[in-house]
Order: structure tokens, then C-alpha cells, then sequence
């Protein structure tokens, strides 16, 4: 029997009841999202993305979201390969550390961010003083992107290296090869599948970061407002029009449809 015909006879096994509950489930996920697909002008849906205030605010998204998720992939790759290497009782206390961020409000990143960067904090007025200063700047978007999506990064990476073991690793070495030569030769293909997956993953929460950006880096147009804050500015009445409001929404839906594509085409044993 085939893995296919294996799920498929174990979901026939399944209770019928199960159906109703699980149906629910989906129509209270799919059904909002079509009727903000229902809410789109889709005559001036083009012209809504392309306004002035619309188009800033998805190029700074779109400029931020590709730097941080480069600055999580310098940073995030060797930590997912540490914690992967590590033994056991360390491994798990610094994936339980990299997990906070996922489990915490967003404000309250912004509020820890504020605390280490404002300008009364020790870092913050060290770089202050250096012409530096980070909150209610571009700079400041960057690294509450960063903060929200580094965990997807090192979780995906971490959990694609550690599964492909360590007896290839094993073999390069016995072989002659070094450090660095197995790094790239060896594990960095392997876990390749996860570090595709971890980057999309982290570029779509950079550019939908709302919480943090709003209270380490405002909401200026033009500056740090990004996307989300954009669709929140226009739905409390100021900004750009409700319109591009959707329209904004509407691209963010589509991002995060193509982000789940891309980590299945990605994924390990994934159906081509």
C-alpha cells in the first residue's frame, strides 16, 4: 500500500461527526478573508495599490522585509546550526529562548525594543551619542522586523539540520574534508529545503509586522509607515483612502498564499 492509499484509508476511518466541527473550523478561516476579497473596488483596485501613499508604503515594506530577513539569515543561520549541534539540555533552552518572540504580544517587542534603544536607555543613549539614534526612524522598522521574524528563520533552518543527522558530516570528515568545506558542501545543501522555507517565512512576517513598528518606529508616512500601519491608519480615518486600505490587504493576502505555496514546494517528500 502506497503512503497515499495509507491516508487515505485512515481518514475514511476516521468518526463522521468530525466533519461538522472541521467545517466550521474552515469557513471561519476562509470565510472573512472572501469577504474582504467581496470588499475590493476592483475597478480602481490598480489605482488604489499604485497612489502615492499606497506605493510608499509597499516599497518601504518591501525594502525593509528584504534587509531584515538578510540580516536574520547572517544572524539566524549560525544560531540554527548551534542549536541543532548542541547537546540536548542547551539545545532546548536556547530554542525555548528563540521561541519567546513568537509567543509574546508584538507591543510588548515593541515596548522591550523601546527600553533598550530609547533615548533614556544605556544602548540608546550610547548611540545617541554617536548620531545613531534608532526609535521613530526606517532603521527602527529593520530591527522590529528583525525581532518578530528571526524564530521563523532559526526554527525552520534549526529543525531541517537537525533532522538530516550528523552521519554525513561524519563521513566528509573522515574523508579530509574541514570545517567550513563540510558547512557548505554538506549540511547547507541538505538543510536547504529549510533555509528556503525559514527565508519566505521570514520575509512575509517582516512585511506584516504591525505591533512592534508601531510603537519602537511610529508611523510616519514615507518613514516607518509600512503596510499594515498604512491599512490601520486608514481604517481610523486618516491617511490614505479605505480603497487602497483593501487594496493593501488584498496584497498581503496574496503574499501569505504565496509564501504557503513556496514552503510546500519546499518541504521535504512534498508532492511535485
Amino acid at each position: 500500500m502506497t503512503a497515499r492509499e495509507d491516508r487515505d484509508a485512515s481518514a475514511g476511518n476516521l468518526p463522521r461527526i468530525l466533519a461538522l466541527p472541521a467545517i466550521l473550523a474552515l469557513a471561519l478561516l476562509v470565510v472573512p478573508l472572501a469577504g474582504l476579497v467581496a470588499r475590493a473596488e476592483w475597478g480602481s483596485l490598480w489605482a488604489d495599490v499604485t497612489s502615492p501613499e499606497a506605493l510608499s508604503a509597499l516599497v518601504l515594506s518591501l525594502v525593509t522585509g528584504l534587509i531584515a530577513t538578510a540580516v536574520c539569515l547572517i544572524l539566524g543561520l549560525p544560531l540554527a546550526i548551534l542549536i541543532a549541534r548542541s547537546r540536548p539540555g542547551l539545545a532546548a533552552i536556547l530554542r525555548v529562548l528563540v521561541t519567546v518572540p513568537l509567543v509574546l504580544p508584538p507591543m510588548v517587542g515593541g515596548v522591550a525594543l523601546l527600553y533598550l534603544f530609547g533615548r533614556s536607555a544605556p544602548v540608546g543613549a550610547w548611540l545617541e551619542g554617536w548620531g545613531l539614534g534608532l526609535p521613530f526612524t526606517t532603521a527602527a522598522v529593520v530591527v522590529a522586523q528583525v525581532f518578530v521574524a528571526l524564530p521563523f528563520l532559526v526554527l525552520a533552518v534549526e529543525g531541517s539540520v537537525r533532522s538530516v543527522g550528523v552521519e554525513y558530516e561524519r563521513t566528509a570528515a573522515s574523508l579530509g574534508a574541514g570545517r567550513w568545506a563540510t558547512l557548505w558542501r554538506i549540511t547547507l545543501p541538505l538543510a536547504a529545503p529549510g533555509l528556503v522555507a525559514g527565508l519566505v517565512l521570514c520575509f512575509a512576517r517582516a512585511i506584516g509586522e504591525f505591533g512592534a513598528t508601531a510603537l519602537f518606529a511610529g508611523n510616519n508616512p514615507g518613514v516607518t509607515q509600512t503596510m499594515p500601519l498604512a491599512i490601520y491608519t486608514a481604517f481610523n480615518g486618516s491617511g490614505v483612502g479605505q480603497g487602497p486600505a483593501v487594496a493593501l490587504s488584498l496584497l498581503l493576502l496574496v503574499t501569505a498564499i504565496a509564501v504557503l505555496l513556496l514552503v510546500r514546494a519546499w518541504r521535504p517528500g512534498s508532492v511535485r
